[in-house]
């Protein structure tokens, strides 16, 4: 079985190795996904016995549900096998073997969902159902034991294509009593403690997103000027012109790469950045504007800025102040995303003050609704 493991382990590092995976990951919004793998489970804390054995092996299945880019809930289903060998009289040197058939139910955070390497970290309950050969205690001895168990860990996604992912993870557990290693001891209970038995296991396996939502506005990666609506920046073109212009789309290029170069000024404005009405999604087109400018920020790590965001004349004051606000920290997130550190962004909502052209034409409003940076330190 330790062969098949490492086999499985070697395989898995190949493929991964192969396949050129492009960078974006074609997150959705929510999806479904199912996994499957190979574990290698390990005892931590039991009543005086140590692991001397190397016969530990196990595989999981999982169904999973991903709530948004973040949040998910997993529902897995394990058979792991461990050994351990007692030091206490009067079975000194007898081999205790443990097959634990396992259901847990755990909650997941991504840290960095829209990359191609999105680490995260779980935590959750669950049931384990165990069944100790050469048990020290004989009414534990082969006999189907069921206990519950907490478990928190850590993994990563790494992806192989469009819809599948290779998995890494490390989990702690927590049994709530102490009898998993076929003896009987002192236990804390429900919510456990030192004197409760504990165990690991390392999982490589692979993930299947068999259903998906929308695809991802945050995760949505420039793939290219090509994937800009000309039309609508020919018309952002003409409206921040102050000279009447030929346009054409070379011009367009080179306007966007204007807003791109490698120089940070006091006051930043995103041409290219604006919001439909009473929204706070971003459109298709902010995404090479944003991109360039997380490029920009990244290249220079000792600025930071306040993120401001915008709305038009129609509405309370209230309402749009928090509308505005929402707008800048939809910026922020995207650019959180792409690498950016949050605490270089603080987001400001000035609603409609400080207007960006006072009339009162659709036309007008939609330029008004936009997001600017402002510098607040650069060497």
């Amino acid at each position: 079985m330790k062969k098949v493991f490492s086999t499985c382990l070697i395989l898995l590092t190949l493929i991964f190795t192969c396949v050129n995976f492009a960078q974006s990951r074609s997150v959705s919004e929510n999806s479904w996904a199912f996994g499957f793998g190979f574990s290698y489970p390990r005892y931590i804390s039991i009543n005086d016995a140590v692991v001397e054995s190397s016969n530990f092996y196990g595989g999981y299945l999982s169904i999973q549900r991903n709530f948004n880019e973040h949040i998910g809930l997993r529902l897995k289903g394990a058979y792991n096998h461990v050994e351990a060998t007692y030091q206490i009289n009067p079975k000194i040197g007898q081999v205790a073997k443990n097959n634990m058939m396992t259901g847990d139910l755990d909650f997941f955070y991504y840290f960095v969902p829209c990359e191609p390497w999105s680490p995260y970290l779980f935590g959750g309950a669950g049931i384990n159902l165990y069944k100790v050969e050469n048990a020290f205690e004989a009414s534990l001895d082969n006999n189907s034991t069921a206990d519950g168990q907490f478990n928190v860990g850590a993994g990563l996604e790494i992806k192989l294509g469009v819809d599948w992912r290779v998995k890494f993870e490390a989990a702690y557990h927590s049994v709530w009593s102490s009898n998993l290693d076929g003896r009987r001891g002192a236990s804390n209970g429900l919510f456990g403690g030192t004197a409760n038995d504990t165990w690991v296991n390392g999982d490589v396996g692979l993930v299947y997103y068999f259903s998906k939502g929308d695809p991802s506005k945050l995760c949505e990666l420039y793939t290219g000027i090509e994937a800009v609506n000309y039309n609508e920046i020919e018309d952002i073109v003409r409206k921040y012109q102050t000279q009447p212009t030929e346009i054409d789309y070379n011009r367009i290029e080179d306007i966007v790469k204007k807003y791109t170069k490698k120089t940070i000024e006091s006051k930043w404005t995103l041409i290219g950045v604006n919001f439909d009405f009473n929204k706070a999604t971003l459109k298709p087109e902010a995404y090479p504007i944003l991109n360039n400018a997380a490029e920009i920020l990244l290249s220079h790590p000792e600025v930071k800025v306040d993120i401001v965001g915008y709305t038009d004349q129609i509405g309370s004051d209230k309402y749009n102040d928090k509308l505005s606000l929402q707008r800048a920290e939809t910026v922020k997130k995207y650019l959180i995303a792409k690498g950016v550190d949050a605490n270089r962004m603080n987001t400001i909502g000035k609603g409609k003050r400080e207007l960006l052209f006072k009339e009162n034409d659709p036309v007008s409003r939609y330029y008004n609704r936009r997001i600017e940076f402002k510098v607040k330190s650069s060497k």
